[in-house]
């Protein structure tokens, strides 16, 4: 949805509601994940991007803020079985999160079995709709050719996913496989895939704050920010030299 005015316009506040806070790597302990999202809440993120065993620490600090549980299933190959990707979709609506994100299985795209993947996204998106959580569906887009992005992206607006979405942040692939995540053209695909049936999140390589500007006035609706560069997005904190160690963000987003 093309904002109201520039991004470069806007309050740090409203950017803020653009962003997912990515709290996903593994290694994460405890202390730090409680960290990140308080972080979360304190830039004002629409939600902290969280593993499911996080939600129990994610929800006190989060309570009676702004900022939202966006719970993330089967994440990052979406190779489960369907039974068990709804087994965990209704532990987490259990818990009361605010939204879903959830990966398509890649090689069932890549296989064309499209309808298999539109059957096993609705089974998660129905009960998430039931109970007022919004649902974004994750494309490995860096692993698809762009008919492959458009059949996926079919699929998944018949199955009611209320977002699309680019990358995992997760995917190392090949060297057949650049890892560009959320670009400019990508964000642009995306965009027309979905023709206003559905939003679309961008996430993966989005590290400075003219790309995350230069994507809102290009009509994104969210993006899944790494925890180091949202303070840098939000021009709250000055980037670190090109290539140095804090923009290293492999595996969040």
């Amino acid at each position: 949805m093309k904002p109201i005015k520039p991004a470069a316009e806007m309050t740090a506040d409203e950017l803020a509601v653009y962003i997912d806070h990515s709290v996903l790597k593994p290694e994460f302990t405890p202390d730090e994940i409680r960290h990140e999202v308080e972080n979360a809440a304190l830039y004002k993120c629409k939600t902290a991007c969280i593993n499911p065993s996080a939600i129990e620490l994610a929800a006190p600090i989060l309570a009676g803020t702004d900022t939202g549980i966006c719970v993330v299933v089967d994440f990052p190959f979406g190779c489960s079985s369907t039974a068990s990707k709804v087994a965990q979709t209704m532990i987490t609506l259990e818990q009361g999160i605010q939204e879903l994100d959830i990966v398509a299985n890649l090689g069932w795209i890549r296989g064309g079995e499209l309808k298999r993947v539109e059957d096993d996204l609705r089974a998660v998106i129905d009960p998430c709709h039931a109970a007022g959580v919004p649902v974004k569906v994750i494309f490995e887009t860096d692993a698809l050719t762009i008919s492959q992005i458009k059949a996926v992206a079919e699929a998944s607006i018949a199955a009611g996913a209320d977002f699309i979405k680019t990358s995992t942040g997760f995917y190392t692939g090949t060297n057949m496989h650049e890892k560009t995540g959320a670009s400019d053209e990508m964000v642009a695909l995306m965009m027309e895939c979905a023709a206003g049936r559905a939003k679309v999140k961008g996430s993966g390589s989005i590290r400075d704050r003219a790309h995350f500007l230069r994507l809102i006035d290009a009509g994104i609706d969210r993006m899944g920010i790494g925890y180091r560069s949202t303070p840098i997005v939000l021009g709250l904190v000055e980037a670190a030299p090109a290539g140095a160690s804090a923009l290293v963000e492999a595996g969040s987003y």
